[in-house]
This record gives structure tokens, C-alpha cells and sequence, in this order.
């Protein structure tokens, strides 16, 4: 039986993007096997294996991890191995590189690189050569944003083959417009007035999603539009500093931190509008969550919130940190409801392309293609069409 090997550097990153992924292998017939660090039992997975991963380079458990993961890989032989998160790419693909001559393909998913047009210069100076590096030991280097796909090629990155595919796919089933009598019923079961103008931000709290620039937003809305709500859904370091900040602004009626939920699909559905104050993205599946249930959105503009939310087409986009520009997007849409319904109904549309089945028949013609009946023989061209 043939084996595909995931790896990513946490079990999450795993479990909440990529087990359609390995469903799709497991209907190929092929066997599944996981690396990452943690314990998760994942659902459809042959094998999982606990690898000491570590978030960030030049940690002492990277040089065991490294070892782990070569020990791993030659003995199973794979066929194809799929990493993902920059570190857990880094030391499977160090680990891969003698196997590649065997036949092994490597296939690594950017998912935004850490260097990025805008950010800190120890970003450049650490991973973009890493990464320029390790790309001659890939065999496929898929982007889902526009500046990293440019960024491969005009750096002249030597992986194979540049891919782009639109981000990990999202359920339409799952995030889909409320009808009206479905937004009030969740609204009653969530307590909150059919009056109030609900905004979401569903991100790790930190300083990357930056949602201290909300609490400033917030500050200079309550007085003119004392019916708006924000709820901040998820959880980081810096839940009890931005606690102290909503408290210490008399806000507390009025930003929610919700914590981690698995009811996003819900969140969203009772909401008005989505923001998004993000200082760094790849391809940010928040604000795709959020066009798929029809909601217009209010983002700054860092890459991957540009690839999705375009100017007066389904929302406004902001310099980063510009709080005032940020202030007047959302008036716009809480003073006019024909535009806040045209941006959505635009956002439904836009979705369409990066909706789980869209990318998932992407992901198949580049499966499809490092699929083998033997070593060195390529399987036959997958029947589903490459999409625009």
C-alpha cells in the first residue's frame, strides 16, 4: 500500500485544516500517516506520530525533532510527504532530502510566508533564507496568496514546480447565509437584541491579529453608536491585557471575549459584519468563514485580507492601525443596510472559488500529478479541470 506523511508543528493546524485532505488520500487507497507535536487522536489517520516540534528556529528541541522525523521517514519510505508551518516544513524537508532521490515527493505548503513585504527586518534576515534555501528540496511549493506566489517566482525560489491553490477550502455547508428568521432565533438564543449592530473578529489574541486596535475602534464608536457589540472569539497570551484594557474603558458591555468556540459557524450568523485588524496573514480563513455567510467586512490592509476583501466591493480595507479610516467603515455599514446587504451578497460570490470542493479539485490535479504506480512513473492526469 502506498503512504502519504502530513507534518505540521502542532496537532491543530492538522485537525482544523487539513482532514478533508487526508480523507482525499484515504479514498486513493492510500495509507495515512501524521507527524506532529501532540497527542490528538485524528480521525481517519493510520498512524500518528508525537514529534517534538518547536514554533520558532534555533530551539533545543529541534536538533530531536530533526531525528525523529529522518528515522520516521526512512522507515516508511513515502511516497509523498505533505508539510506544513514554517518550522515544521524546515526540519522535514532537512530530513527528507536524501529520499527525495529514491523517489519521494515533497510537497511543502506555504501558508504565508514570514517574510512579507512590510515586516520586521529579523524576519527577512531569519526565514527568507531558510526558506529560498529549502525550496531546492521541494518538490511542489504551493501558495494561496498572491505576494507569496510572486515572491517564489521573482526570488527565483528552485523548487520544481510553483503552485497556487485558493487557502485550505472552506465548508459552504457549514458557513452559509442565515435567513432573516434564522439570524433573530439565534440572536433570542444568544441573548442579544435584535437592535444591536454585532461585529466579529474570530483570532488568536495577540499581537499579530492586533485586536488592541479594536478596543481603540470600539472607544470611538460607543458614543454615537451605542447599539454596536464586538465579539472577539478565540484565545492567546494576551487575554488578560486586553481584559484590563476593556475594563479600564468602561467596555465591558460592549467587547465579548468569547474565548476558543465551536460555534463559530453561529457567531457568525448572528453578526452584522466581520472585521479584521490583522498585522500579518497568509490566507486568513476568518474573513473566508465570514464572506461565506454573506457578511461584508472591515479589514486592514496586510496581505491575504487584500487577496480577499476588495475596496467598496464586499467591505473597506485600512492601512494597519489606521483607527479613524477604520471607524468611518463601519459607520458606512451601520448607517446604510442596501450596502451592507450588497457587500455581502458580493462576498457570497467571491467565495466561491475558495469553497472546500473548489480546492480540494485543485489539490487533486497536484496530488494527481506526484501520485506513482512505481518509482519514477507518474500516474495518469487527474480528470478534474484546473480551475482559473
Amino acid at each position: 500500500m502506498k503512504k502519504v506523511l502530513f507534518t505540521a508543528t502542532v496537532d491543530s493546524h492538522i485537525l482544523h485544516f487539513h482532514m478533508p485532505h487526508i480523507q482525499w488520500f484515504k479514498e486513493q487507497g492510500y495509507e495515512v500517516h501524521v507527524a506532529s507535536n501532540g497527542a490528538t487522536q485524528l480521525e481517519g489517520v493510520d498512524q500518528k506520530f508525537n514529534v517534538p516540534f518547536e514554533r520558532k528556529p534555533l530551539k533545543v528541541n529541534s536538533w530531536e525533532a530533526y531525528k525523529v522525523l529522518k528515522l520516521l521517514l526512512e522507515s516508511n519510505q513515502y511516497d509523498i510527504v505533505h508539510c506544513h508551518t514554517p518550522m515544521g516544513a524546515v526540519l522535514t524537508r532537512l530530513a527528507a532530502k536524501s529520499l527525495r532521490k529514491e523517489g519521494t515527493k515533497v510537497l511543502y505548503t506555504a501558508h504565508g510566508f514570514h517574510f512579507f513585504k512590510g515586516a520586521p527586518v529579523q524576519n527577512w534576515i531569519i526565514y527568507y533564507p531558510i526558506e529560498k534555501l529549502l525550496a531546492s528540496f521541494t518538490d511542489c511549493l504551493i501558495t494561496m496568496n498572491e505576494e507569496d506566489f510572486q515572491a517564489a517566482h521573482e526570488r527565483k525560489f528552485k523548487a520544481t514546480e510553483i503552485k497556487f491553490v485558493h487557502g485550505v477550502g472552506v465548508d459552504l455547508e457549514r458557513f452559509q447565509p442565515p435567513t432573516s428568521g434564522r439570524k433573530q432565533a439565534l440572536r433570542k438564543e444568544y441573548d442579544i437584541s435584535p437592535d444591536d449592530f454585532v461585529m466579529i473578529y474570530v483570532a488568536e489574541l495577540s499581537p499579530r491579529k492586533n485586536q488592541s486596535m479594536l478596543i481603540k475602534v470600539m472607544r470611538e464608536l460607543q458614543e454615537d453608536y451605542p447599539q454596536v457589540k464586538l465579539l472577539l472569539v478565540g484565545k492567546g497570551d494576551l487575554h488578560d491585557q486586553y481584559q484590563a484594557e476593556i475594563n479600564q474603558f468602561g467596555l465591558a458591555d460592549k467587547i465579548h471575549l468569547l474565548g476558543y468556540r465551536s460555534d463559530v459557524d453561529k457567531l457568525m450568523q448572528l453578526s452584522d459584519i466581520a472585521v479584521s485588524s490583522s498585522r500579518q496573514e497568509g490566507l486568513p480563513v476568518n474573513v473566508m468563514e465570514a464572506m461565506a455567510t454573506g457578511l461584508p467586512l472591515v479589514v486592514t490592509a496586510c496581505r491575504g485580507n487584500k487577496d480577499l476583501v476588495h475596496q467598496n466591493v464586499n467591505g473597506y480595507v485600512t492601512e494597519i492601525d489606521d483607527v479613524d479610516t477604520f471607524v468611518e467603515g463601519i459607520q458606512s455599514l451601520a448607517s446604510n443596510e442596501l450596502l451592507k446587504k450588497r457587500f455581502g451578497r458580493r462576498s457570497i460570490q467571491l467565495m466561491e472559488a475558495y469553497s472546500l470542493q473548489s480546492v480540494m479539485d485543485e489539490l487533486d490535479i497536484i496530488y494527481s500529478t506526484y501520485m506513482e504506480t512505481d518509482k519514477g512513473t507518474l500516474a495518469k492526469e487527474s480528470p478534474v479541470k484546473i480551475l482559473n
